[in-house]
């Protein structure tokens, strides 16, 4: 049997998903605006380690968990809602904030901390192991392999992190930092906004 066919049909939905603005894609922009290509790349790395878990969990039945106990699948909704919103609210009260002299210098922020800030915001909704469950449960045969089902991860992480990592060397780019830098309070306030939004989409959503 060929698997060709299921890989990029799996590549091509998942790329269109990923392209779509959410909040790993703020999370990425900001980092790189606001420090280097370096910072967002972490922020990648961090995004894409929570996708790592989100599809095993999904192969190993962790959606069917969450519809089995529904109760669970709530808590887990409720906090990754409660962090966007705590970070739209931290970005907001930053927005007046002068620019660091470490980011104003283009001098890159902590690894570890940007890329818990990924990890952190990927992990924060748990609609993503329903959406793997159910794209993993409508492309790939019952009886896969195991190297199908590695396959399919790997190219899940891929796309992912090829797209945060360009995002984060374009937005690194000198002329858009400084457009960064010169509309600080006002991006800053837009993204916090992008952030709380999101969060409360994620808290009233079914």
């Amino acid at each position: 049997m060929s698997y060709l066919p299921i890989f990029l049909s799996l590549a091509g939905i998942w790329a269109i998903v990923v392209i779509s603005p959410g909040p790993c894609f703020v999370a990425t922009v900001q980092y790189a605006t606001r420090g280097t290509s370096r910072d967002g790349v972490f922020v990648a790395l961090g995004i894409a380690a929570g996708t790592v878990i989100w599809c095993v969990g999904s192969l190993l039945g962790l959606a069917v968990l969450f519809a089995k106990f529904s109760w669970l699948y709530h808590i887990v909704r409720l906090i990754g809602a409660l962090y966007l919103i705590y970070l739209g609210i931290k970005t907001i009260r930053s927005a007046r904030k002068p620019v660091p002299k470490a980011i104003s210098s283009g001098v890159p922020v902590s690894g570890r901390k940007a890329w818990q800030i990924g990890f952190l915001t990927d992990i924060s909704n748990p609609k993503v192991a329903a959406f793997f469950g159910s794209l993993f449960a409508t492309l790939l045969p019952a009886n896969a392999p195991v190297w199908v089902l590695s396959t399919a991860v790997a190219l899940v992480v891929v796309i992912e992190f090829g797209w945060y990592y360009t995002m984060a060397h374009v937005f690194a780019l000198r002329p858009i930092a400084s457009l960064y830098r010169r509309a600080k309070r006002w991006i800053d306030y837009i993204t916090g906004a992008v952030y709380i939004l999101l969060g409360g989409r994620l808290a009233t959503s079914k």
